[in-house]
């Protein structure tokens, strides 16, 4: 793993960020959600106690710290611990299956972790005897002796709080700009799931330019609807402590009317979301008869969302304005952005670089494309991570002297803005012509019964590759797959018409909602090998 510049530089962490505001204004709101209610002041303690817990239990700046919890304040408050003593601190998604988890600890190495006791028997399966956690602290109901694979564990309240009180930290420690401050997994939609390392460099860098284009304050409160364990997600609660803002973390988003409906009674200033949010709340919520009058503001990231449902948003929320963001894990979240002022003459941009990061479109050789020519897009600023994790060979496939190779293919136009053209390794060679999957799905997404689509390619004989869609409906609609290849043909012509158009209950998706190609993949190699058979 690469060594980044200004490794030994004094850096700021989230955890100093927490303390800074607790000491200014210590009965300001800052972690709230159904039933709980948490000032500046009292996430300032809890994270001291279990900070002082996990130091007394031998964690120290060396470790690498398991945070397993679901979607609560209690996640935050956890990681906010791990990093105040100095530590990196490993999140995953608590629904990981006992093998991923299994693979990840095996990747990881971690002594300690904090996670819910009623994931005892899926850690119990994952750890072999000589995985065995030297210490565990679970939230929830009490574990019993030897229920989970640790030398001893620590019971925890649903703030986090040691049901033994323990003696608090004085302050947090201090960290240096190349130390790692987490170790984020990816959705793995185009590849196996990766540890992403980023640095307290990386992540106070890329919190403080998204505070500055977002304009964020300590007025401001966002409602969290993102898990934290995802890059989106904890961007969403780094910028928020950074200027001492509050957050309202919402885990009921299965029931959207309920989550919209606290946008309003929660005075929320902020909303962020990725494609599938708004397309849920397209699909099941009349926005417009919910009152929000504090939103200034949405966010989207986390893949390219529809023009229909880009354009149902923007009017969904208004008069808040919405920015869409381009970003990656391995940049610790935001690389560009689309100032809302720019949304009408720059449609389908992902915008400019986001302050401290440069953006380029490159061809394969790493020479720099003329304006409106299709290339690779590539990275390089502070944000940057300096790697995978213990995986020098994937490092160095996306990391060329100081430049991050995004794997997006893109163009820019004349005033700099970029457009998205879609993953380099998705493009299809149908008949010798270069297919773009992105496209394909616009085109079907535009169709009245479409909700949302997917495009992967499959082996043909004849045509070398042909592109097989899959496609969700929306309720109540219907579309033949002939209905479906004729609208293909009108809107992109005969060499984009997918070979197949597959109607699905629902695309399966990863954790940050966007479509498992790989899976799909499999699919239709299925599909068309059964056809040739």
């Amino acid at each position: 793993m690469a060594t980044p510049d200004g490794a030994g530089d004094r850096a700021s962490s989230p955890a100093e960020w927490l303390f800074r505001h607790a000491a200014r204004t210590p009965r300001a709101e800052a972690l709230d959600a159904p039933g709980t209610r948490l000032a500046y002041s009292a996430v300032a303690e809890r994270v001291a106690v279990l900070a002082g817990d996990l130091a007394t239990r031998g964690a120290g700046p060396a470790d690498r710290v398991v945070v397993a919890l679901p979607f609560s304040p209690a996640a935050a408050i956890a990681t906010l611990a791990v990093q105040a003593i100095g530590a990196c601190a490993v999140e995953i998604d608590p629904r990981t299956t006992a093998r991923t988890l299994a693979s990840i600890l095996s990747q990881t190495r971690p002594r300690f972790a904090i996670v819910h006791a009623r994931d005892a028997a899926t850690w119990a399966e994952a750890c072999s005897d000589d995985r065995r956690l030297e210490w565990a602290w679970a939230t929830g109901p009490r574990l019993s002796d030897g229920a989970f694979p640790a030398r001893g564990t620590t019971p925890l309240g649903p703030a986090c709080e040691p049901a033994v009180p323990a003696r608090p930290i004085a302050g947090p420690a201090p960290v240096t700009a190349g130390a790692p401050a987490l170790v984020v997994y990816t959705s793995g939609s185009t590849r196996a799931p990766h540890g992403v390392v980023q640095t307290y460099g990386n992540v106070e860098t890329n919190t403080r330019a998204i505070v500055s284009f977002l304009g964020l304050s300590a007025a401001d409160r966002a409602m969290a609807l993102l898990p934290f364990h995802y890059c989106y997600g904890k961007s969403v609660l780094q910028t928020h402590l950074f200027v001492g803002a509050s957050l309202f973390v919402e885990p009921r988003f299965m029931y959207p009317r309920i989550a919209i409906a606290a946008l309003g009674t929660e005075e929320c200033t902020g909303l962020a979301g990725v494609p599938l949010t708004f397309e849920l709340l397209r699909r099941e919520v009349d926005v417009r008869s919910f009152s929000h009058p504090a939103l200034r503001y949405v966010t989207q990231a986390g893949g390219r969302m529809h023009a229909t449902t880009l354009t149902w948003a923007r009017a969904a929320f208004a008069p808040a304005r919405l920015y869409v963001m381009y970003g990656q894990t391995e940049a610790t979240a935001r690389l560009a952005f689309l100032p809302p002022e720019r949304a009408a003459d720059k449609e389908g941009s992902v915008g400019i670089a986001v302050p401290d990061v440069e953006l380029r479109v490159v061809d394969d050789a790493g020479r720099e494309r003329p304006a409106g020519e299709l290339g690779q897009l590539v990275a390089r600023g502070p944000s940057v991570t300096p790697g995978y994790l213990d995986a020098p060979e994937e490092t160095a496939a996306i990391l060329h002297d100081g430049w991050l190779w995004t794997g997006d293919l893109a163009r820019r136009d004349a005033d700099g803005f970029l457009f998205l053209a879609g993953r380099a390794r998705e493009i299809l060679k149908v008949g010798g012509y270069r297919v773009v999957p992105d496209e394909i799905e616009e085109a079907l997404a535009a169709h009245p019964a479409v909700a949302d689509a997917a495009v992967v390619g499959a082996p043909d004989d004849l045509e070398g590759e042909v592109a097989v869609a899959f496609v969700e409906l929306r309720p109540g609609a219907s579309a033949t797959e002939r209905d479906l290849r004729s609208h293909c043909l009108q809107v992109l012509g005969r060499v984009k018409v997918p070979t197949r158009v597959v109607a699905v209950d629902a695309l399966p998706r990863s954790a940050a909602g966007k479509p498992l190609k790989p899976v799909l993949r499999e699919r239709a190699r299925e599909l068309m090998s059964a056809l040739a058979g």
